[in-house]
This record gives structure tokens, C-alpha cells and sequence, in this order.
């Protein structure tokens, strides 16, 4: 791996880890936990809604 990659990849990792310490300090913090959780909720809704069948008792013949 490339020394321009290698710091290329650093760098994204140390923005994001400033971006969430950033976002979960101070008044910032309440508002980011509700956001995460309710589009976790949003995401676990819809993984639900994509396996549900209309026969959950299905037979394989």
C-alpha cells in the first residue's frame, strides 16, 4: 500500500472520530442520540417489512 494512501486513510478515520466527538459533546449529544436511534428504528422497520410473507407457515414440498 502507498504511503499517499495509507495517509489518505488516516486522515478519513481521524475526521470522522473528530466529527463524532464533535457531535456528542455538549447540547449537540441529546439531539444525535435521538437521531441515530430513530432512523435505527427506521432501518430495523424496514428489514422487518422486507421478510414479512403473507403465509408464515410455508411447506416445502
Amino acid at each position: 500500500m502507498s504511503t499517499t494512501r495509507k495517509i489518505a486513510i488516516g486522515l478519513g478515520v481521524a475526521g470522522g472520530a473528530l466529527l463524532a466527538a464533535w457531535l456528542l459533546t455538549g447540547d449537540r449529544k441529546k439531539k444525535t442520540k435521538e437521531f441515530i436511534s430513530k432512523k435505527a428504528e427506521d432501518l430495523k422497520k424496514a428489514f422487518v417489512k422486507g421478510n414479512e410473507t403473507e403465509d408464515q407457515d410455508v411447506n416445502y414440498v
